[in-house]
């Protein structure tokens, strides 16, 4: 069930539209910019054990892979995440921040709670209707990272109008 708050949602969500297409216009004549044209991004972890971490991402989440490069002292593997990418490189000897959430959305999260439960990826939380109507899960990795799996239920605004 969505309440109002989800309801919300969907005209600040028309508003972000509406400020991305003033961005797609030219630069002006003069030249200069006043926004940062980003063409592509991507998410950099620096993992405390870089095979461990490729095989969870790979193996575990089955992520597919966009690219790799060198052996596991100096090189690195590039995952897709939906409409970005996950990239592992380098060695990171902190736990990551506990400010720091990776999200990834899924058709069902509950098919990929049970898939994930039964390959004993550690669970945080099992997944639940959050006040703002997404159905919510979250799973860590093995440097303990918060990975948030995500579901747009039906009928939620996000979905777009129907």
């Amino acid at each position: 069930m969505i309440d109002s708050t989800a309801r919300e949602i969907r005209p600040r969500a028309e508003r972000h539209v509406a400020r991305a297409r003033q961005y797609r216009r030219r630069p002006p004549a003069d030249g200069i910019l006043t926004h940062m044209d980003v063409l592509a991004s991507r998410i950099l972890l620096r993992p405390r054990d870089f095979e461990r971490s490729r095989q969870f991402y790979a193996d575990t989440l089955g992520l597919g892979i966009f690219r790799e490069w060198g052996d596991e002292r100096a090189g690195g593997v590039v995952f897709y995440i939906g409409a970005g990418l996950l990239e592992l490189s380098g060695a990171g000897t902190e736990p990551p921040s506990s400010a720091v959430r990776l999200i990834l959305q899924v058709r069902d999260v509950y098919d990929e709670w049970r898939r994930l439960v039964a390959m004993e990826v550690p669970i945080d939380s099992e997944p639940e209707v959050k006040p703002w109507g997404l159905v919510e899960a979250t799973i860590r990795d093995p440097d303990g990272l918060a990975i948030i799996v995500v579901e747009v239920p039906p009928g939620h605004p996000q979905r777009g109008p129907r």
